[in-house]
């Protein structure tokens, strides 16, 4: 699948939106909240610039791209008036694939700009959003035009399938799994390896030509807690929604072709695999490494937790899943199956959710 023209987040504000359901990754990057802020404070006091240019990549759509705005600015404005400087401009870039709903966005700005700015009377900030659509496994913006990126779970999906999964006739030696699995072969491990490899030097050497020398990344996303592939951390959901693909197919919905046929663009790296990317593009070092694990269990998380997930995992793929399986596809029966399973899974076993928190720094 082409993830440029066929993946996106589910747009608008309906019950299934992305901006409806977008609360677990907003708690979770809420975790290293104090690092982002720690970050932009000591890069502006080191380079106090008039207009600071930042650049949200993977932004999708709904509150969490506003909220992470709204932090950048008041930690600026708040430093600014303890070092006695002025408040420099903001040049806010969102991008994200061209199918984003970048509108829902901007119909937002005017009552985020008031919130802004309320009480603040003659000393409002200069701030300016725009979009920047396209992939960020490649070039976005000039050269050394950057202040700040910052990305948060986005960079754990790849830029396309690796082609390598399929064999001469185009069929997917993956059967059974719609990601890495217990079931996956070894070389399809390795072929997610070598696109994510791929993918995240692409991302680094991009960016080290768009950011400032001395210019800073804070990267948030999911990944995984040693070399073995099948992490349960990292592969559980996958291998509960196939489960749940599988069921629909023993009723009938759809041919298992169909779904020997899918497989998701969804790599979770090892803190390992990260630095040695890092180290082999060599433009950027390490300024922080913090890895979250988040546990899930069902006495924690009640019987609500089936439910949250499917939510969650039905406003990131919806689009993707109607892309390949057609728009006849009962979704609402699909994640209902898939709530259930998660529910009984979950009351029998721990799960361990990874996620990495990564300072760059431009050399």
């Amino acid at each position: 699948m082409d993830a440029e023209k066929g993946f996106r987040m589910t747009g608008g504000s309906g019950n299934t939106s992305y901006a409806k359901n977008s609360s677990m990754q907003k708690e979770a990057s809420d975790m290293g909240k104090h690092i982002r802020l720690e970050t932009i404070q000591q890069h502006y006091i080191s380079t106090t610039p008039t207009s600071l240019r930042i650049a949200d990549l993977g932004c999708s759509s709904g509150p969490n791209t506003l909220s992470f705005i709204k932090d950048i600015i008041e930690i600026v404005e708040a430093t600014s008036q303890t070092i006695s400087r002025p408040v420099p401009q903001f040049l806010i870039c969102l991008n994200d694939l061209p199918t984003n709903d970048f509108d829902s966005i901007f119909k937002q700005l005017p009552d985020f700009y008031e919130e802004l700015n309320k009480g603040k009377g003659e000393g409002c900030s200069s701030v300016f959003v725009a979009a920047f659509p396209g992939s960020f496994y490649g070039r976005l913006f000039p050269n050394n035009f950057l202040h700040f990126a910052h990305s948060s779970f986005a960079l754990h999906w790849l830029s396309k399938v690796p082609q390598e999964i399929y064999d001469a006739h185009g069929k997917s030696i993956n059967k059974g799994s719609i990601n890495i699995s217990e079931k996956s072969p070894p070389q399809v491990c390795q072929a997610y390896l070598k696109q994510y490899q791929k993918d995240w030097s692409l991302f680094l050497r991009s960016r080290s030509q768009e950011l400032i020398t001395g210019g800073r990344m804070m990267l948030i996303f999911q990944g995984r807690e040693g070399p073995n592939h099948v992490d349960r951390g990292s592969t559980f959901y996958w291998e509960l929604l196939a489960r749940a693909f599988d069921i629909l197919v023993s009723q009938g919905h759809f041919e298992v072709e169909k779904l020997d046929s899918y497989d998701i663009h969804f790599y979770a790296a090892s803190k390992g695999e990260i630095e040695d990317g890092i180290k082999k593009e060599g433009s950027f070092e390490v300024d922080q490494f913090e890895t979250i694990a988040r546990q899930f269990n069902g006495s924690d998380q009640g019987p609500s937790h089936g439910k949250n997930m499917a939510a969650a995992f039905r406003a990131m793929l919806e689009s993707m899943i109607i892309h390949h399986f057609g728009e006849g596809i009962d979704l609402d029966h699909l994640f209902d199956v898939f709530a259930e399973i998660v529910d009984e899974e979950i009351a029998r076993e721990k799960i361990k959710d990874i996620i990495f928190f990564v300072v760059l720094r431009k050399l």
